[in-house]
C-alpha cells in the first residue's frame, strides 16, 4: 500500500515538474511575424554638468526603437522625434544637430544672466502594441527652456506592417462617413465632460467655431479608436490632456472593410 502510494506521489511530482517547465502561453495578440527591433538611447549632458545628477543640469535624451530592415518606419520614427519640439522654423535633420542647437540656446541663456536655470529635453518613442499587420507606437516627452512650465507632448504612430506605411484616419473611415463619426464622437465627448447636448463649447474649450473636431492624433486599440488631445489643444493648460475613445461597436458601420482593425470587429 505504501509502495503504491509512493509511486502515485512520484508520478504527480513528475507531471507537475513537466507542467512547471512549460513556457507561458504567448499573448494571443502578438504573433510570430511581428517586426524585430532594439531600443536605442541618444543622450548628451551640457559641458557644465560636472558631477551633477541629470535632474540638476541640462540634459538631452532620446529613446526609441530601431527596427531591423525597416528604413521607412525608422525614418518615420526619427521624423516624429525631430518635429516634436522643433527649435527653429524648420526641423533639424538629425538628433545630433537638434541637440547641438538645444545646447547652444542653453549657453545663450547663461550668457544673458540666467545662470541658475537649466534646460531639459527628454523625448521617446515606444512600442505599445504589435500584431501581424499593425505596429502601434507612442511618441512623447517634454522640453523645458524657461517659462512657467515645460512643454509636453503625446502622440501616436499606427503602422501598417504589410503595406509599410503610416495609417491615416481616412484609411479607416471614408470621407462620406466623417460627419457621422464626428457626431458619435461629440456624443461621447459631451458624456465624458458632463455636458448637455445644448451646452456651448465656447466657454471652456478651444474648438474652431466652437464645434468639436477630431484631430489626427489617434491610436488603434483592440476596443476602439483612441483620440488624444494635448495640453493647450482644446482646453487651458491647467485642464491637462483629454482622451476620447470611440468604441468599434458604435462605428463599425462607418469603417472601411478589410483594414488592420477588421480583426477587432465582431
Amino acid at each position: 500500500m505504501k509502495a503504491g502510494y509512493l509511486v502515485v506521489c512520484l508520478f504527480v511530482i513528475a507531471i507537475s515538474s513537466c507542467m512547471w517547465g512549460k513556457p507561458a502561453k504567448k499573448n494571443p495578440d502578438i504573433v510570430k511575424d511581428t517586426l524585430a527591433y532594439k531600443y536605442t538611447v541618444f543622450k548628451e549632458r551640457a559641458a557644465d554638468c560636472g558631477n551633477k545628477a541629470d535632474s540638476d543640469c541640462t540634459v538631452v535624451k532620446f529613446k526609441y526603437p530601431d527596427f531591423k530592415g525597416q528604413k521607412t518606419l525608422n525614418d518615420t520614427v526619427l521624423s516624429k522625434l525631430l518635429n516634436m519640439f522643433q527649435l527653429g522654423e524648420k526641423p533639424d535633420t538629425s538628433l545630433a544637430s537638434l541637440t547641438k542647437n538645444f545646447m547652444t540656446d542653453y549657453l545663450g541663456s547663461k550668457q544673458n544672466g540666467v545662470s541658475s536655470m537649466f534646460y531639459s529635453l527628454d523625448a521617446y518613442v515606444k512600442i505599445i502594441r504589435q500584431d501581424s499587420s499593425l505596429t502601434t507606437l507612442e511618441t512623447g516627452g517634454y522640453s523645458f527652456t524657461g517659462g512657467a512650465h515645460p512643454s509636453s507632448y503625446t502622440g501616436f504612430i499606427n503602422w501598417n506592417t504589410k503595406a509599410n506605411k503610416e495609417i491615416q484616419l481616412n484609411d479607416l473611415v471614408t470621407e462620406d462617413n466623417f460627419p457621422q463619426l464626428v457626431a458619435i464622437a461629440e456624443a461621447i465627448f459631451r458624456k465624458n465632460e458632463n455636458l448637455k447636448d445644448t451646452t456651448s463649447l465656447a466657454t471652456n474649450y478651444f474648438f474652431k467655431d466652437n464645434k468639436i473636431a477630431l484631430n489626427d492624433n489617434f491610436s488603434i486599440t483592440p476596443v476602439g479608436l483612441r483620440f488624444f488631445y494635448n495640453q493647450y489643444e482644446i482646453k487651458p493648460y491647467a485642464a491637462g490632456t483629454t482622451e476620447l475613445i470611440i468604441p468599434y461597436t458604435s462605428i463599425k458601420h462607418l469603417l472601411r472593410p478589410n483594414t488592420v482593425i477588421t480583426q477587432y470587429i465582431k
